[in-house]
């Protein structure tokens, strides 16, 4: 991603193909499209510069407007970073509760779907992805506070999963919320430097980090 140091102007963000992902489909329906221009911008905006060093008219410009029209859709320019950062966290935790992927009976079956899962819809979103990591400071109180409940539900989510192949001995009797938190760590870290026009895949990536994460929980593998 491009070095926070330096200022980017809106024609270098919609040029950089570090910045280019999926994120554009994440917007709710409903949203008009000068909203869901300004959120793509600010994501844009936020992966590059961050919260506190974008500014409204930076957004503004990445959809040709006047720094005042932001004004009109989003209240404040927090409210947009909160927008941002709550359908992420909202739309991955959906992913990997994937009706499909709750029918698997295997416990490595669908650790490994939601493993798989998790770390490709990081990949495919990877600019989004990174300001719901990133700028989690530039929330308020309260809303900060929402954010880490979905979070938290994620982590739970995790835990069970491999909490369940640990209780029916298809796993190692590893330490539990240890491994989730490294599960975790691997998909998430991936923000920092993937890129959709790099050698693998968002599907490939999360295939091979699933299979990392089966030999984390391995009854003869690290983690035993």
């Amino acid at each position: 991603m491009p070095r926070r140091q330096a200022r980017f102007t809106a024609q270098d963000l919609a040029d950089d193909p570090r910045l280019q992902d999926h994120s554009p489909d994440l917007w709710r329906a409903e949203l008009g499209t000068v909203q869901r221009g300004l959120l793509t911008s600010a994501v844009r905006c936020f992966a590059a510069n961050g919260f506190h060093a974008t500014t409204t008219r930076d957004i503004a410009e990445g959809v040709g407007l006047s720094p005042a029209a932001l004004y009109v859709h989003f209240p404040s320019k927090e409210l947009v970073l909160f927008e941002i950062i709550r359908v992420g966290h909202e739309r991955v935790l959906a992913h990997v509760q994937d009706p499909a992927i709750l029918a698997l009976e295997s416990s490595a079956d669908r650790l490994r779907a939601i493993v798989s899962a998790y770390t490709s819809w990081h990949a495919r979103h990877h600019v989004v992805a990174r300001v719901c990591q990133m700028e989690l400071s530039g929330l308020t109180a309260e809303h900060y506070d929402e954010i880490v409940e979905i979070r938290h539900r994620t982590n739970a989510f995790y835990r069970d999963a491999v909490a369940r192949g640990v209780a029916d001995g298809s796993f190692a009797k590893v330490d539990v919320k240890r491994v989730t938190r490294a599960m975790l760590s691997l998909s998430i870290d991936l923000v920092r430097w993937y890129r959709l026009d790099g050698p693998d895949s968002p599907e490939q990536l999360g295939e091979f980090y699933a299979d990392l994460a089966l030999k984390l929980v391995a009854r003869d593998g690290p983690g035993a």
